[in-house]
Protein backbone atom coordinates (compact mmCIF):
# COMPACT_ATOMS: atom_id res chain seq x y z
CA UNK A 1 0.00 0.00 0.00
CA UNK A 2 3.17 2.30 0.95
CA UNK A 3 4.25 1.90 -2.42
CA UNK A 4 1.02 2.47 -4.36
CA UNK A 5 1.21 5.81 -2.49
CA UNK A 6 4.72 6.93 -3.38
CA UNK A 7 3.76 5.94 -6.87
CA UNK A 8 0.66 8.06 -6.70
CA UNK A 9 2.71 10.91 -5.77
CA UNK A 10 5.25 10.05 -7.97
CA UNK A 11 2.82 10.39 -11.03
CA UNK A 12 1.35 13.79 -9.48
CA UNK A 13 5.07 15.11 -9.42
CA UNK A 14 5.43 14.38 -12.96
CA UNK A 15 2.26 15.85 -14.38
CA UNK A 16 3.10 18.94 -12.09
CA UNK A 17 6.59 19.40 -13.72
CA UNK A 18 5.47 19.02 -17.24
CA UNK A 19 2.52 21.44 -16.40
CA UNK A 20 5.28 23.63 -15.47
CA UNK A 21 7.50 22.98 -18.33
CA UNK A 22 5.02 23.38 -20.49
CA UNK A 23 3.74 27.07 -19.22
CA UNK A 24 7.10 29.26 -18.18
CA UNK A 25 5.80 32.27 -20.13
CA UNK A 26 5.34 35.45 -18.32
CA UNK A 27 2.07 36.57 -18.10
CA UNK A 28 0.72 39.88 -16.59
CA UNK A 29 -1.83 39.34 -14.01
CA UNK A 30 -3.58 42.31 -12.90
CA UNK A 31 -5.87 42.98 -9.88
CA UNK A 32 -7.89 45.82 -12.00
CA UNK A 33 -8.78 46.59 -15.43
CA UNK A 34 -6.26 49.25 -16.83
CA UNK A 35 -9.00 51.86 -17.33
CA UNK A 36 -9.65 51.44 -13.60
CA UNK A 37 -6.02 51.96 -12.71
CA UNK A 38 -5.32 54.57 -14.73
CA UNK A 39 -8.74 56.66 -12.83
CA UNK A 40 -7.17 55.45 -9.68
CA UNK A 41 -3.69 56.16 -10.45
CA UNK A 42 -2.36 52.88 -9.35
CA UNK A 43 -1.31 49.70 -11.15
CA UNK A 44 -1.67 46.23 -8.93
CA UNK A 45 0.09 44.33 -11.27
CA UNK A 46 2.88 41.87 -11.13
CA UNK A 47 4.23 39.37 -13.76
CA UNK A 48 4.52 36.17 -13.58
CA UNK A 49 5.35 32.64 -14.90
CA UNK A 50 2.18 31.58 -16.14
CA UNK A 51 2.54 27.68 -14.09
CA UNK A 52 2.42 30.14 -10.79
CA UNK A 53 -0.54 31.66 -11.89
CA UNK A 54 -2.23 28.07 -12.41
CA UNK A 55 -1.18 26.38 -9.05
CA UNK A 56 -2.08 29.75 -7.09
CA UNK A 57 -5.25 29.65 -8.53
CA UNK A 58 -5.95 25.78 -8.19
CA UNK A 59 -4.45 26.05 -4.37
CA UNK A 60 -7.01 29.03 -4.29
CA UNK A 61 -9.92 27.05 -4.90
CA UNK A 62 -9.08 24.21 -2.96
CA UNK A 63 -8.55 26.30 -0.06
CA UNK A 64 -12.13 28.01 -0.42
CA UNK A 65 -13.57 24.51 -1.50
CA UNK A 66 -12.06 23.38 1.82
CA UNK A 67 -13.27 26.36 4.47
CA UNK A 68 -17.34 26.34 2.15
CA UNK A 69 -17.12 23.03 3.56
CA UNK A 70 -15.83 23.69 7.00
CA UNK A 71 -18.65 25.89 7.38
CA UNK A 72 -21.48 23.66 6.02
CA UNK A 73 -20.57 21.23 8.38
CA UNK A 74 -20.81 23.32 11.45
CA UNK A 75 -24.25 22.53 12.08
CA UNK A 76 -23.25 18.43 11.96
CA UNK A 77 -20.15 18.68 14.00
CA UNK A 78 -22.18 21.11 17.06
CA UNK A 79 -25.41 18.31 17.16
CA UNK A 80 -22.83 15.66 17.36
CA UNK A 81 -20.64 17.51 20.16
CA UNK A 82 -24.47 17.81 21.78
CA UNK A 83 -24.72 14.05 21.13
CA UNK A 84 -21.47 13.43 22.44
CA UNK A 85 -22.69 15.41 26.07
CA UNK A 86 -25.92 13.55 26.23
CA UNK A 87 -24.30 10.13 25.93
CA UNK A 88 -21.85 11.12 29.01
CA UNK A 89 -24.11 12.15 30.95
CA UNK A 90 -26.52 9.13 30.61
CA UNK A 91 -23.36 7.00 31.61
CA UNK A 92 -22.65 8.34 34.55
CA UNK A 93 -26.50 8.15 35.21
CA UNK A 94 -26.13 4.79 34.76
CA UNK A 95 -23.04 4.48 36.66
CA UNK A 96 -25.41 5.54 39.48
CA UNK A 97 -28.14 4.14 39.27
CA UNK A 98 -25.95 0.62 39.08
CA UNK A 99 -24.34 1.91 42.52
CA UNK A 100 -27.53 2.40 44.08
CA UNK A 101 -29.03 -0.64 43.29
CA UNK A 102 -26.35 -3.07 44.10
CA UNK A 103 -25.04 -1.31 47.44
CA UNK A 104 -24.85 -4.56 49.79
CA UNK A 105 -25.58 -6.55 47.30
CA UNK A 106 -23.56 -9.18 45.94
CA UNK A 107 -23.13 -9.00 41.52
CA UNK A 108 -24.35 -12.34 40.92
CA UNK A 109 -27.24 -11.44 42.87
CA UNK A 110 -27.68 -8.20 41.58
CA UNK A 111 -27.77 -9.18 38.11
CA UNK A 112 -30.68 -11.74 39.09
CA UNK A 113 -33.03 -9.74 40.91
CA UNK A 114 -32.94 -7.66 38.16
CA UNK A 115 -33.79 -10.19 35.04
CA UNK A 116 -36.49 -11.38 38.03
CA UNK A 117 -37.75 -7.63 37.96
CA UNK A 118 -37.81 -7.54 34.04
CA UNK A 119 -39.73 -10.49 34.02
Amino acid sequence: MKTLRYAFWVVVAVCLITVGLANRGAVTVRAMPEVLAQLFTISPDVTLPLYVVIFAGFALGLLVGFVWEWLREFGQRAEARAMEAEIARLQRELGKLKVETTVGKDEVLALLDATVKKR
